[in-house]
């Protein structure tokens, strides 16, 4: 079989739109799967589309003003919401009801900008108000807190630093670090389970931080601020703080690997995103007559490899797919756009030795190819074959070394042991339940 068809991957990038959902949304998420996505709406409520069926399967309703950010458990189960109605609310999906059970709510003294779930634990929220204040919000029992996170200043600091706000906050792919960009721009890192800032990096020229994001795989980082660059960097290793101890922090200046912006049309960027295998940087462009999204190859020293054209509709935010070439573009009308790359059909994918021909070819008798063989000797040579060792791990052993060697978590970390602490029962073998609808009810 060609082998190009099973790897999703040797596809390269989205570049035609699939489908799109009309569901007023101001912003969508993937799923970790990749099977459902999340639409926040300014109504208050978000909605659960399922890519098979492209339909609603759940409501998420529950605010009283527009939805702020949507993030998702690492299996799926919990869904968080947050809202300018100063609430945090996260939905248990595996509840047989509709609009899902509310597992928790949480609530501040101001509007919420965004609020995102730690990568190892769901009890574990990280939100931003519109007020530039940054809290870590646990919920475990042994651990329950409300941590603000507070830039650590100087004897040389001035009152202009200590007035900057923070702008954006995410939680870095492993959870060990809390992420803040500032409206000086700055990115203050925080040790998560301590609370203490362990670094502060200035961006020169950078300007107020919009948005951050991470590659799964290495340490690729990038910046979205107000001089419409976006910009990529190596972060560097960071000590863990000792409790209650006093830490150094790391003052450096990052100088970017890339700097990617449109140099013609000198436009801003709404959202930018990374692909699943961080080869592909691909930036959301807020222009309000067009509905453009730039992709570029990091692979290749960050050239520039497309312009997607969604229409008229302007965008307002992307996403990539978790594990495929798929991007979600929401338009300023309400719609997400669902893109793929699609596959030419190869019929020579279905029969062994078959090659397809551009034209008509003369064909060449082999000297023996129709002969015909002994059954004897043909039914032994099968049953060596049958004999043969078969490989049925597929290098599973290779994947969990790698895991142990750091890529997942050393162990005795104390960072990654106290998120484990206490986990959520957000396990990987948990169902969604199908809600049937009378007719009578639907209306």
């Amino acid at each position: 079989m060609n082998a190009s068809l099973l790897n999703p991957f040797t596809v390269t990038h989205p570049t035609a739109v699939q489908t799109s959902l009309v569901s007023g949304a101001s912003f969508a998420r993937f799923d970790p799967t990749g099977k459902f996505v999340a639409a926040g709406r300014s109504d208050g409520s978000a909605a659960i589309w399922d890519l098979d069926t492209r339909a609603v399967i759940r409501w998420c309703e529950g605010h009283v003003k527009a939805v702020t950010s949507v993030d998702w458990s690492r299996n799926s189960r919990y869904v968080l919401t947050s809202s300018k109605d100063w609430n945090v609310i996260i939905w248990d999906l595996a509840s047989p009801v509709d609009p899902p059970q509310r597992y928790n709510t949480i609530r501040f003294d101001a509007p919420v900008v965004s609020a995102y779930f730690h990568p190892r634990n769901s009890r574990i929220v990280l939100a931003l108000l519109s007020t530039g204040e940054a809290y870590v919000v646990d919920s475990r029992k042994e651990h329950r807190a409300r941590v603000e996170l507070c830039e650590t200043l100087s004897e040389d600091d001035d009152d202009e630093r200590a007035r900057s706000i923070m702008t954006t906050a995410r939680f870095d792919p492993s959870g060990r670090h809390v992420f803040v960009g500032t409206s000086t721009g700055n990115v203050l890192v925080f040790n998560s389970r301590t609370k203490i800032m362990v670094a502060r990096h200035r961006i020169a020229g950078a300007g107020s931080m919009k948005s951050l994001e991470f590659a799964k795989v290495g340490r690729r980082f990038a910046t979205n601020s107000s001089d419409r660059t976006i910009r990529q960097f190596i972060l560097p290793t960071y000590p863990s703080p000792i409790m209650g101890a006093e830490c150094a922090v790391l003052e450096t200046e990052l100088e970017p690997t890339h700097r990617f912006n449109d140099p013609i049309n000198k436009v801003s960027w709404h959202a930018m995103c990374y692909s699943p295998d961080g080869e592909w940087l691909a930036g959301g462009a807020a222009d309000p007559a067009t509905h453009k999204i730039y992709i570029w190859d990091i692979s290749n020293d960050g050239q520039f490899a497309t312009a997607l054209d969604g229409g008229r509709e302007p965008l307002i935010d992307i996403h990539w797919h978790p594990g495929a070439s798929r991007l979600a573009s929401t338009t300023n009308q309400g719609s997400v756009l669902i893109w793929h790359c699609p596959s030419p059909e190869r019929w020579g994918a279905f029969a062994g030795g078959f090659e397809e021909a551009d034209e008509n070819v003369m064909y060449e008798e082999g000297e023996s190819e129709f002969d015909i063989e002994n059954e004897v000797e043909l039914a032994m040579r099968k049953k060596l074959q049958e004999d043969e060792a078969v490989d049925i791990l597929g290098g599973v052993d290779d994947l969990v070394d790698h895991k142990m060697n750091g890529v997942a978590g050393d162990p005795g970390d104390e960072d990654l042991e106290w998120a484990d602490d206490e986990p959520d029962d957000d396990w990987q073998g948990w169902r969604l339940k199908v809600i049937m609808v009378d007719d009578d009810d639907a209306y």
